[in-house]
């Protein structure tokens, strides 16, 4: 479904990804560990348009994406909720929703996607008319991943989607997260929580200093002595 194919990457001179290739298939949660800074998050911003590779290509559905415009990568099927949420703030939960699908003109489609993500995020029905700024970072959270939803994503980009949230919200978090996956979207997740991210993925792949050094299973990373002691506590 997703091909990554030898790509570089580059912030100014700062070399951020070093001949990357990867592949996500259909039906699948990727998971991408590594320490901050490794280029876990830097390979979403490209997959989904914020950054242009210097080197390398990426495909989708085996049609090329590398140096397209974002929007354009949206309405081909891919969308990505940053890191640190970032919902607008004045707004209120169904106008952020609302901008999930503003390059959508299906409104019968839209109708339901609204109460299938109310469905998923009953919090965000109680809330919708109330700024997002005023949510938790829990429900916030929420309301970025029901915003990327209404887009119909076929393939959904999440990065840290447990940073900052109590243990027992990272739990319904991840339990989402393997919901939206059974009813037939791709995932491709960034996760500082390495034992949260193996439990739900299907394969990974280990990011070190902008390369990847491992990839695999989730269950052979998992069981990996060296996967353990760097990044799942030496247990």
């Amino acid at each position: 479904m997703l091909k990554v194919q030898g790509i570089d990457v580059f912030y100014g001179n700062i070399h951020a990804l070093k001949e990357v290739s990867l592949n996500v298939n259909q039906g699948e949660i990727v998971t991408l560990i590594g320490a901050n800074g490794a280029g876990k998050s830097t390979l979403l911003k490209t997959v989904s348009g914020l950054l242009k590779p210097k080197k390398g290509t990426i495909t989708f559905e085996s049609v090329s994406i590398d140096g397209k415009q974002a929007q354009w990568i949206v309405k081909k099927g891919i969308s990505h909720v940053p890191e640190g949420r970032r919902v607008f703030a004045n707004m209120s939960v169904e106008e952020n929703l609302e901008l999930g699908a503003y390059l959508r003109n299906d409104k019968k489609g839209i109708k339901e996607d609204y109460e299938k993500v109310y469905e998923l995020f009953p919090r965000l029905h109680e809330r919708r008319k109330q700024q997002s700024g005023t949510l938790s970072g829990g429900e916030q959270q929420m309301l970025a991943m029901g915003r990327a939803l209404m887009a119909r994503p076929k393939l959904l980009l999440l990065d840290e989607p447990s940073m900052g949230l109590a243990p027992l919200l990272v739990k319904t978090i991840f339990d989402i997260i393997k919901e939206i996956n059974s009813t037939g979207t791709t995932i491709m997740l960034v996760e500082q929580n390495a034992n949260m991210a193996l439990s739900i993925a299907h394969r990974a792949y280990v990011i070190e200093t902008g390369r990847v050094v491992l990839s695999g299973t989730a269950e052979e990373l998992r069981s990996s002595d060296q996967i353990k002691m760097a990044y799942l506590g030496g247990h």
